[in-house]
């Protein structure tokens, strides 16, 4: 750190970790809006005082790195999208399924983003639900939104034709099984979606 008229200025790597922050995720631009060169990034990358994750996308190196650090990532890029359909019934345990792409529902009158990682399966749908219907889930240091289970599988009923109908109803007994008491959000949730009628006949199946 250095003085210079008065004025402290920090090096580039200090620079960087501020705006890597508590998140530990920064965009080229953040980072060259924090006096940081095109070079300078590039010098940390090579020395290893920041890690590419994908492209203009940098984070800390050596955190720690979950098996949802994709949805992280398209958290921080997507910040408006919310995990849904097959990417939650992942986050849930409600599948054995393990999609490449992260499944994000984004508003009808949203923008669509250009995000080249993670690729991203983008499901126009409204994201605006009940509190208890939208979690928010801290991962990696990113605020994730994901939907409830319970709106996840009524959503997969309502979606059967991206999702598969095999795999709705796989999540319909994983449901029943992991949240036997949570067959009333699930009715609600199917209510809301219109798809009560459908799920019914399966709900009456499983006895």
């Amino acid at each position: 750190m250095s003085k210079s008229r008065g004025v402290v200025s920090s090096s580039p790597a200090h620079r960087a970790q501020a705006v890597l922050g508590r998140a530990g995720l920064a965009r080229s631009r953040e980072l060259e809006r924090a006096g940081l060169t095109r070079a300078q990034i590039r010098r940390l990358t090579s020395r290893g005082q920041l890690e590419r994750v994908g492209r203009g996308l940098y984070r800390r190196p050596g955190a720690p790195v979950t098996q949802h650090h994709d949805l992280a990532l398209s958290a921080y890029l997507v910040p408006r999208g919310v995990v849904c359909l097959l990417s939650a019934l992942r986050f849930h345990g409600l599948t054995t399924q393990n999609p490449f792409e992260v499944w994000l529902a984004i508003d009808r009158k949203s923008w669509r983003p250009r995000v080249a990682h993670p690729p991203l399966r983008l499901v126009t749908m409204s994201t605006s639900c009940s509190r208890k219907d939208l979690e928010r889930h801290l991962v990696e240091g990113v605020e994730v939104r994901v939907f409830s289970a319970a709106k996840t599988v009524a959503d997969g009923f309502r979606y059967r034709n991206k999702l598969g109908l095999d795999v709705a109803l796989d999540a319909l007994r994983a449901y029943r099984a992991k949240f036997p008491g949570g067959m009333d959000d699930l009715w609600r949730c199917a209510k809301a979606g219109r798809v009560a009628r459908v799920l019914q006949p399966y709900l009456d199946a499983l006895g």
